[in-house]
């Protein structure tokens, strides 16, 4: 099992919508979670891509997922990938083979993310506590499924730290200080 290289690697932040945020469970933590792994990606060098299922239904992401990714791209069918993701991932990042995906609704828009990026070649790392859903069985549903497809299924400290690699890394600090503050 190979671990999350950060030379290899993107991060895809799936509809962190305004309008769809105050029905998921535990909505607040989600968003930071996803803040968190963005923080600590730009920190790294990583690139992050967001997406928007139906803006103009569900309105933009919120403003703090938002700012930090590079680019977002508006789509219509629940898997980026059928709307453009697998190329923009290779602009920014070409013969990169990772992505660690973080999002809602995690039984759907995320899920189909992930399976699609599956299909395409990529080794997929789920940020399960930076997903969300509705409902929490959905959520745990979504996983067990992206774990069943090859996905791995993983925390944002997880991937921070494998990003990092060692503690000789001089951003470390930095990097550690942004996961103290968030708890």
């Amino acid at each position: 099992m190979d671990a999350i290289d950060a030379k290899r690697c993107s991060l895809v932040l799936v509809d962190y919508q305004q309008r769809l945020m105050p029905a998921i469970d535990r909505g607040e933590e989600v968003v930071r979670r996803g803040v968190l792994l963005a923080d600590v990606a730009r920190e790294l060098g990583i690139p992050v891509v967001g997406t928007e299922q139906n803006p103009a239904g569900l309105g933009p992401n919120v403003a703090a997922i938002r700012e930090r990714c590079a680019e977002t791209l508006a789509k219509d069918h629940f898997d980026g990938c059928a709307d453009g993701l697998l190329d923009r991932l290779r602009r920014d990042r070409d013969g990169a083979t990772q992505v660690v995906i973080a999002g809602c609704e995690a039984h759907v828009c995320l899920m189909q993310t992930g399976l699609g990026l599956l299909r395409a070649g990529h080794r997929v790392f789920v940020a399960a506590d930076a997903c969300g859903s509705r409902d929490p069985r959905n959520h745990a549903l979504a996983m067990e499924r992206l774990r069943q497809a090859g996905a791995v299924i993983v925390s944002t400290e997880m991937v921070a730290f494998e990003w990092l690699h060692t503690c000789r890394d001089p951003r470390f600090k930095a990097v550690l200080a942004r996961l103290k503050d968030a708890g």
